[in-house]
Formats: C-alpha cells, structure tokens, sequence
C-alpha cells in the first residue's frame, strides 16, 4: 500500500508539472520562445525590407453591419478622411436583418461613393458577408466594424504589405479606448497590448496566426466562401488563406479603435461565443495541426492559440486539485515545501480574482486586483464556450456585446 501511494503521489506530481508547463507556455513561455527565434532571424535574414509607399491599388472598404444606426455617421466620415486616394476606395456596407434605420441612414450618402445592400433576414454577420462579396470588384477587401473607428493611415499601411505577393492577408490592431482606465474591463487594453507584441513576432518569424475581424483585408480574389453557421469568420477565413501557402501580415499602426466592454459581464459574454468560436475552429481547421505538412505555420498555431482554447484553461481547475492534494499530504504548516508554496500562491491568486469580481460589481477600484480578475475571466469564458459549443448553444447571430461611454 505504501509503494502504492508513493507511485500514485508520483503520478500526481508529473501531471502536475506537465499541466503547469503547458499553461506557463501557453501564455507565457511562448512569447519568450518566440521572442528569441525572431532575434535569432534578424541575424541570420536581417529585418524584411520596407514596402514601396507608392503602391495604391483600389480597395473597398466592407462593413458588415446590424442595428448600427448609432455609428454610422461617424464611420461613414472616419472612411472618407483616411489617407488614400478617395477615387481609390470604394465602400459596402451589407445591412441584412437591420430594423433601427440603419440601411436609410447609409442612403443618404449614396451620392458620395456609400453602396448599401440590405435584406430583411438576418443570416448572421458571415452571411452578410457571404452575400456582399460579390459586390466586392477591387483586388484588396479592407473588412471592420461598423462601431470601430479606423487610423488615418491605416488603408494605406495595410495596402503597403500587399505590395509582397506572399501576402495573402494583412491584420491590423484592436486597440481599446476607455476614458475610465481604472477598471478591470480596461484590462483588455493590457492584454490587447501583450497580443499585439505576439502579432508582430509572429509576422516576422512567418505569419500571424488570425486576422482581427475589427479590421483586416484580405486578397479579394483568395475569399472562399464560409460555413454558415460559422463563429469566428475572420480567423477562419485568414488561416484558410494561410493554409494554401500565403502569409498574414500584420501592421499595428494599422488600426481600429473601440471602447472597452461597458463592464467584466459584457466582457465575459463577448469572450464566451469567442471561446466557442475557437473550439469551432480548431475543429474545421484540424488539418493545419500537422505540423509536418505546415511547418512554422502550424507550430504557430499550436502555441498561440490552440492551446490557449483547449488544454491551458481547461488545465488551471486540475492543477489547482492535484496542487491541493499534494500539499494536504506534504502538510500545510511546511512552507518550505514547493507544493505547499505553490498552492499558497494559487489560493492568494484566485483569492484576489474573486476579490476583484466582489469589488468591480460595487464599483471600488483596486488596480492590483484587475490583472488576476481578468486571467480568471478570459479561462473561466473558454470553459463556458467549450461547454457551449457542445450543446451547440451558440447562435451565429450574435448579441454584440456593451461598450463603454
């Protein structure tokens, strides 16, 4: 009995290492691993040589919109005081479904270059774009937000990459704009920032692993049309022009800006359909986990988000379990015990995650308690999408989720 438990406690401590390895990688050791092979590439490649600034093609701009009567005036002027030849842009917006004046709104600039297509039914945002690419008859399709503002530049930095002939897609940045930053919603910029870090290596060891359906453009002649009942149709739709042998590049001065979630309610609902999205994902894209056949594309993949969506959260609540269990046995009083340390520090950490969630609904602000809050809600949201997508749960018409003022 003794050997026994001796061998089970074992067991118990290499599961536990083991999980522990795959979180630290997911969302950290992976950055640092990346960070040092793109070192490593600028001194044997050198840096990728500067896109001419006198390539300008003709985009369209595509807005696939519902209900954003709210918004529109002010995207329709963002659109026309981008730096880039007005005679060069083209813009199409695709209202189906829209009920609040949307699509009488958009009319109303018709004789400035706006075209609006609209039906009655609702067919879910890649059903608008499913339709409205027809329409599209420029060789670049720049896809955002009717509710994100887009830098002046941006058009003509996106469109600067394609300049390569590799680039099959370029992703811009999401980047969160909150008056009020003390709140752990506003962690989303700080995460976006440290997903914007992981962009750029990305793009310089190959490709980026996933466009920003906030503003991305794509090769209009490599669209493929996309499952209807599709989630995530910006990362579906980029990593399928990946997986036939183009890059997705990535600029963050090319950027769409919107407000964070209006709170860590609205924000765990946005991440919810997202997580379901991504097991949606990685199911239709089980191909590109070969990484003999994809290469750096597929360990990219791997690292930066399959793992994020299936083993990392799903990880955290065995850990916790297998830490306690080993710590009871080590006894608790022995603080020198590694184990025991660790599952001190995990207590204190989701102590203060739970802390942060008492106090945000009170609205009382503690910085220090935003960051583990926010961790806690991002993997607590992947285990729900999970859950969701199992039962099929998840709708592809979204309910878009509240900002901030």
């Amino acid at each position: 009995m003794a050997t026994f438990n001796v061998e089970y406690m074992l067991l118990l401590k290499i599961l536990f290492w083991v999980l522990l390895f795959f979180v630290f990688y997911a969302y950290i050791g992976y950055g640092i691993l990346l960070y040092f092979l793109v070192k490593l590439k600028r001194i044997f490649a050198g840096r990728k040589k500067t896109q001419p600034a006198d390539y300008e093609p003709e985009v369209t701009l595509f807005v696939a919109a519902y209900n954003e009567k709210d918004y529109v005036d002010a995207k329709v002027r963002n659109s026309f005081e981008l730096d880039y030849p007005a005679s060069k842009i083209r813009q199409v917006w695709v209202t189906d479904g829209s009920d609040d004046g949307t699509p009488e709104l958009l009319k109303k600039y018709s004789d400035r270059g706006v075209e609006v297509y609209h039906e009655n039914a609702r067919g879910g945002k890649i059903g608008a774009m499913n339709r409205g690419m027809q329409f599209v008859k420029t060789p670049i399709v720049i896809f955002s937000d009717g509710n994100t503002m887009l830098g002046k530049e941006s058009v003509r930095r996106i469109v600067n990459l394609f300049s390569d002939q590799k680039v099959g897609c370029v992703s811009g940045e999401k980047r969160i704009f909150n008056k009020d930053k003390d709140t752990a919603a506003g962690t989303e910029g700080i995460y976006w920032k440290y997903e914007s870090a992981l962009k750029r290596w990305d793009a310089e060891l190959y490709s980026v692993v996933g466009a920003a359906g906030e503003l991305f453009a794509i090769r209009t002649e490599l669209f493929e049309e996309v499952e209807k009942d599709t989630l995530l149709d910006d990362f579906i739709i980029s990593l399928r022009i990946a997986m036939h042998g183009f890059t997705i590049q990535y600029d963050p001065e090319a950027y769409a800006i919107e407000t964070a979630s209006a709170n860590v309610k609205e924000e765990l609902k946005r991440k919810v359909r997202i997580a379901a999205g991504g097991i949606q994902s990685v199911v239709r894209l089980k191909p590109l986990l070969n990484i003999f056949k994809f290469g750096t594309l597929s360990f990219q993949y791997i690292s930066h988000r399959v793992l994020r969506w299936t083993i990392a959260p799903l990880s955290l609540p065995i850990i916790l379990l297998i830490n306690l269990l080993i710590a009871y046995k080590s006894g608790f009083q022995n603080i020198e015990n590694i184990y025991v340390l660790l599952f001190y520090g995990q207590f204190v950490f989701y102590s203060m995650a739970m802390l942060g969630w008492y106090l945000e609904n009170r609205a009382i602000k503690i910085k220090i308690l935003f960051v583990p809050y926010y961790f806690f809600i991002m993997n607590y949201a992947v285990i729900l999408g999970i859950n969701r997508y199992f039962k099929g749960k998840q709708t592809v018409n979204w309910e878009r989720a509240k900002r901030g003022q």
